[in-house]
């Protein structure tokens, strides 16, 4: 078996601004620990796919900045999408160039801007997916949840498959907080965290069966790899590829075929999905504030005070709140709005300030 790790950097961060921009999103931000997401996400994996067996996806916009952060990343190995087309055909794109240079590669796909509290349980996880998954099936890896939560998609158990290793039912979508409670309290429900792990002729027969149009693009830019008309043919015919996610166009279909199994994964994982998710990968003083940069709470509660300019910040008498500042731009909200911080990204959409964005 040889592991190659897929990282897909293809995502936007919106809900990050003013930190977050259209030129530097959420998986380039320092946000968990000193060093960037993406970076992390790469280091947690090395150990089982060094730098001969590492992708990057991303869009043109970012792959200088890729570059940048991956210093390790070998020549070639930064794929760049002509155009964003979701996560089918960037998953595809991967495994057509794997699978070019090591017939057999099984791949790791991992987004880029999570976090890992316990990556060697994380290795453990994937190591026994990737055995798992030398028989043909595509694996995920089903999240232990630690919280009732309404924000992320869940993944129903089904029958054992062996050692750690059951079939799923089903994909559930993000639930309201009644369904979150009981999917809470019960085991056979997991987060559904999109990380999977499969043989990528394996994932290539499955986006066969289930996008037979993506497919027969996948096959047409795989045909030109290593030929002078290699960059041509990219440029041409990944844009035409239908624009899907893995999740809907594959893995669920797949799932029905009883060709998709999770392995169980219990090791501090966040999506970081918010501001106020912050509080959970970070340190809090003893009244559960979060302080960044230069930044001082006096007479605060469960406040986050992030200075990422140099200026100090300062607050007084807060309470649930998230207060932001960027240098160029100041972001404040209730902690319990978190979550609507896209919608300033839209306003400034709307009014024509891209300098902002």
């Amino acid at each position: 078996m040889s592991l190659h790790a897929v990282i897909l950097a293809g995502g936007s961060g919106t809900r990050f601004w003013p930190l977050s921009r259209a030129k530097r999103p959420k998986q380039f931000l320092a946000l968990a620990t000193d060093r960037s997401l993406i970076v992390e996400t790469l280091a947690r994996v090395a150990a089982l796919a060094p730098p001969e067996r590492a992708w990057v996806i991303c869009g043109k916009d970012h792959a200088d900045l890729v570059r940048s952060e991956l210093p390790t990343m070998l020549a070639g190995r930064v794929l760049v999408e002509p155009a964003a087309r979701n996560t089918a055909p960037a998953i595809g794109l991967a495994a057509i160039y794997a699978l070019h240079e090591d017939q057999q590669a099984t791949l790791c796909v991992l987004p880029s801007d999570h976090h890992i509290a316990n990556p060697e349980a994380f290795r453990t996880a994937v190591a026994r997916a990737a055995a798992a998954a030398q028989d043909g099936t595509l694996i995920t890896l089903g999240i232990k949840p630690t919280r009732a939560e309404t924000g992320y998609g869940y993944l129903r158990r089904g029958s054992e498959r062996g050692a750690d290793l059951y079939a799923v039912d089903a994909f559930v979508e993000k639930p309201d907080a009644k369904t979150a409670e009981r999917y809470f309290s019960d085991p056979a429900y997991s987060w559904n965290a999109g990380i999977f792990i499969f043989r990528a002729d394996a994932i290539l027969k499955a986006i066969e069966r289930n996008l037979p149009v993506l497919h027969h693009g996948l096959m047409t830019m795989a045909a030109s790899i290593g030929k002078p008309d290699e960059a041509a043919t990219l440029a041409e015919a990944f844009p035409r590829l239908p624009a899907i996610s893995i999740d809907y166009g594959v893995m669920e279909p797949e799932g029905k075929l009883g060709h998709l199994a999770q392995v169980p994964g219990d090791f501090g994982w966040s999506d970081v999905g918010s501001f106020d998710a912050l509080s959970d990968v970070k340190a809090l003083d003893a009244r559960g504030n979060l302080l960044a940069g230069d930044a001082f709470a006096i007479d605060c509660d469960n406040t986050i005070l992030l200075g990422e300019n140099g200026r100090t910040l300062a607050g007084v008498g807060l309470r649930d709140l998230i207060v932001v500042d960027a240098g160029d731009a100041l972001l404040v909200l209730p902690r319990d709005r978190a979550q609507d911080v896209r919608a300033i990204v839209e306003a400034l959409k709307a009014a024509g300030r891209h300098d902002k964005l």
